[in-house]
């Protein structure tokens, strides 16, 4: 019998009012409810104080984060108007507080350049707040008006007199939306700090109530100072960043570049201020013109011979620290999470600037120009032994007809999307993970001892190290200008090391390795870190497995045995294969850790302070962060 189908009338359409519609979907709005999502308020409305900035009419925020779970953000700026907007009938206030799309941005009157969502982000922050409160100077008057959920409850009044204008808003996030409603100090320091660079002269200060810290970013030297900072454990070609700058009709930009004796590159891109991890025309703007204005040069002044190939993008980029920034006052991204900036005219405009004045600046400094390209021939003889070495690996795969490494324990499933590849420190704990493995879907490479440290080593020197060969091989993807993520052979790459010293060295050097060589593994969301207990409780028939000491202990709690047997793993191969399944890699019981960059900034000075040459920096953070550690065997 068929089934009748169901109505679909005007009464089935549903009409959300106000912004009801962001409560029921935070994740389109600002990303998730998790802590990402939930910093994101805050960074929303920062945001519309750096466009204040951006105009010029500010130099001053404040952000405190009160003892009481809210937070205040407070500027100098102009302040958002309060009088009666003439569509709406209401103040222009509570319209721009509780409307989506109602904001000053999109006609070019109100802001010349802007970061905000476009009348969104405040509204969004507003939505998601069991309460809000905005006050603002403006007029020689302070005007006020609170909410909850997204809804006025008090009419914009005025609560008298003002000196100087600005807007302070102040909000508790919601915890009926958000699981967790507690800001982290650091997280949000790190944006913060970014912002300072971005917009020279403006002052930002973020104060935690509770354990009184407080941190102050202003820098006169804008982007040159975010450069001097991210070079500041590494060793420079040449004594101050190259500053290169230029003023077009509706837009700006502005590049920040210094060469040091590294060997991987560090380039961020903004546009209007916001980081756009995935590039776009600004950033290919700078590469095309940076490869030109390099090879020309070299050429002009006989050190690339007539015989000699030109430098690759690569070449020019190995060592390179840059910041590129545009500033535009129509922003075109190819996502509402503007990741990638696509303006057409903002690629030939950076690369005009590029050209013009940075070969000037090589002609008037022929001393850091000679320093700079010897670096980049010395790259490119690297990357020609590089590729004999990689062609190696594919020539030598591709004659014994595709065998993969001797220590890889396959799995039978073809399908990369069903398929797991677990990363196992040791032979022993590699034999117990090959035993206690689903083969159907679960491979084995277990790696010897630790792997060479990429982030001292270029390509060729990193592919002549058989553990890496092996994995690359592994893998499927080569490596380099021919790194392909199609032909991953594993959806799930998974590190499984010890919980103890070395387990950690290991684990940080294959993260560096996957960072600096195959980050689009880790932005694609494949790479995983497993976590082994630590504990194993047992109370005659009855077993328990604990990941920390205050589960361990509140497992014993709860168990009627008095003192039971309690076995601390120093290492995977103290299991046996039947518990290796049963904890760590039974997709039923397992804990796995998915691997994400959402701060590249962070986690590349990260990387460089842990693995890099600088001695004293890494010191330093030890003694900073030896007071965190845990479970450290020694």
């Amino acid at each position: 019998m068929q089934q009748a189908t169901p109505s679909y009338t005007a009464e089935d359409i549903q009409v959300l009012e106000g912004l009801e519609g962001v409560r029921r979907r935070p994740g389109m709005y600002i990303g998730g409810t998790d802590q990402r999502g939930l910093h994101q308020l805050v960074r929303e409305v920062v945001d519309n104080s750096v466009d204040e900035a951006l105009q010029g009419a500010c130099d001053s925020i404040e952000i405190t984060l009160h003892a009481d779970g809210k937070v205040t953000v407070e500027d100098n700026g102009r302040g958002i108007p309060v009088d009666i907007h003439p569509k709406v009938g209401r103040s222009t206030l509570e319209v721009v507080m509780t409307r989506l799309h109602a904001g000053g941005k999109f006609e070019k009157r109100g802001y010349k350049v802007s970061g905000g969502l476009h009348g969104v982000g405040v509204s969004a922050v507003c939505a998601l707040s069991s309460w809000l409160q905005v006050e603002v100077k403006r007029n020689g008057k302070k005007y006020r008006q609170q909410y909850a959920e997204g809804k006025p409850i008090t009419e914009v009044e005025s609560v008298g007199k003002a000196s100087g204008t600005g807007t302070k808003t102040t909000f508790q996030a919601d915890a009926s939306i958000f699981p967790d409603t507690t800001f982290d100090f650091d997280l949000l320091v790190q944006r913060l700090r970014e912002m300072a660079y971005l917009n020279r002269g403006l002052k930002i200060r973020l104060f935690e109530e509770a354990t009184g810290r407080e941190c102050s970013f202003y820098f006169e030297g804008g982007i040159s100072s975010f450069v001097r900072h991210l070079n500041k454990n590494k060793q420079s070609l040449i004594p101050r960043p190259i500053y290169l700058a230029r003023e077009f009709e509706e837009s700006s930009i502005e590049v920040a570049l210094q060469y040091t004796d590294d060997y991987t590159e560090t380039i961020f891109a903004f546009a209007n201020a916001i980081n756009t991890p995935d590039g776009g025309t600004h950033l290919s703007g700078f590469r095309s013109a940076l490869t030109r204005t390099l090879n020309a040069y070299a050429r002009k002044t006989g050190m690339l011979k007539e015989q000699d190939a030109n430098l690759t993008s690569d070449d020019v980029r190995e060592g390179l620290t840059a910041i590129i920034s545009a500033k535009l006052t129509e922003p075109q991204f190819e996502a509402q999470t503007k990741v990638k900036l696509s303006n057409p005219e903002i690629r030939s405009q950076t690369e005009q600037t590029v050209n013009e004045q940075l070969s000037a600046y090589l002609d008037e400094n022929p001393a850091d120009a000679r320093r700079i390209v010897e670096k980049c021939i010395t790259a490119a003889r690297a990357r020609e032994a590089a590729r004999k070495a990689r062609d190696l690996v594919i020539r030598k795969t591709a004659l014994e007809g595709m065998t993969l490494p001797g220590k890889l324990a396959d799995c039978q499933e073809r399908d990369p999307e069903k398929s797991e590849l677990y990363l196992v420190e040791g032979d022993s704990a590699g034999g117990s993970a090959k035993q206690g493995r689903d083969r159907h879907f679960q491979a084995i490479l277990p790696l010897k001892g630790k792997i060479l440290n990429v982030e001292k080593a270029r390509l060729d020197k990193i592919l002549s190290y058989d553990q890496i060969k092996y994995l690359i091989t592994a893998l499927g993807t080569s490596i380099g200008d021919r790194f392909d993520l199609e032909k991953l052979r594993y959806r799930r790459v998974i590190i499984m090391t010890d919980a103890d010293v070395d387990g950690a060295h290991i684990r940080t050097l294959l993260l560096t390795f996957f960072f600096r060589h195959m980050r689009e593994i880790v932005d694609a969301g494949c790479l995983y870190i497993a976590q082994p207990p630590l504990y194993r409780i047992q109370s005659g028939k009855e077993t328990h497995y604990a990941y920390t000491e205050g589960e361990r202990d509140s497992i014993i709690k709860k168990m009627r045995a008095k003192n039971p047997p309690v076995q601390r793993f120093k290492g995977l191969g103290e299991m046996n294969p039947e518990q290796l399944w049963e904890t760590t890699m039974d997709p039923q019981n397992r804990v796995l850790l998915r691997v994400n960059v959402e701060d590249a900034v962070h986690a590349s000075e990260i990387f460089d302070v842990l693995m890099g040459n600088n001695v004293a920096p890494r010191k330093k953070f030890i003694e900073t962060h030896a007071k965190d550690v845990k479970n450290l065997d020694i």
